[in-house]
């Protein structure tokens, strides 16, 4: 039971760390606009001699802040896009509060997170030529994908061991169950079988 309990333990955590990571990537979506001037600051300082990577993404994070900036000034409707960007990571945070209850019980959400993690990379290739997206920029996308997978996997793989684990200690249980019913009903047929005094 206490190997049970520490695996179920091990789960919350790993749940916990990947609800956390969905939070604050929601978070940091209301307030981009901030988040790519101060961005574009910092790189700009930072520019490195010309041939290194680094004015390659300064160049890339000066457009994107331009683009926020007219978007911001003239055409803030856009921006509400990823006011439910946002929106989203926090209500699919909400969804792996289940696992966390019953893990065994909520194991789609996990697979579900899992196909979503997959998803991501088709969307980027296809999605990121079209909008104009730099490819190195394309790779960095693909990546929440690459990583947000692996605790999923981690965590169905230890759900898996914890639903085998319940299965044994049911089967278990039953069998102990029947023992103490055939012991009983051994005894009550003997009582029966005893001639009255």
């Amino acid at each position: 039971m206490s190997e049970r309990r520490a695996l179920l333990r091990r789960i919350r955590v790993w749940l916990v760390v990947f609800i956390v990571c969905l939070v604050a990537s929601g978070l940091t979506a209301f307030p981009l606009v901030t988040e790519v001037r101060l961005a574009d600051a910092a790189l700009g300082s930072w520019a490195a001699p010309a041939g290194d990577a680094l004015p390659a993404a300064a160049e890339w994070i000066e457009r994107v802040r331009q683009g926020l900036d007219a978007a911001d000034e003239q055409y803030p409707f856009l921006l509400y896009g990823t006011d439910w960007l946002a929106f989203a990571h926090l209500v699919i945070a909400v969804a792996f509060y289940g696992p966390y209850r019953d893990p065994v019980r909520n194991i789609w959400v996990i697979e579900f997170g899992m196909i979503a993690c997959a998803g991501i990379i088709p969307l980027a290739l296809v999605c990121g030529p079209i909008r104009g997206i730099p490819f190195w920029w394309t790779v960095i996308d693909m990546s929440f994908g690459v990583f947000g997978v692996i605790p999923l996997l981690v965590v169905r793989r230890m759900i898996k061991r914890l639903e085998a684990m319940a299965a044994m200690e049911a089967t278990a249980a039953g069998q102990a169950a029947q023992a103490v019913q055939a012991v009983q009903t051994g005894g009550a047929g003997e009582a029966l079988e005893r001639p009255a005094v």
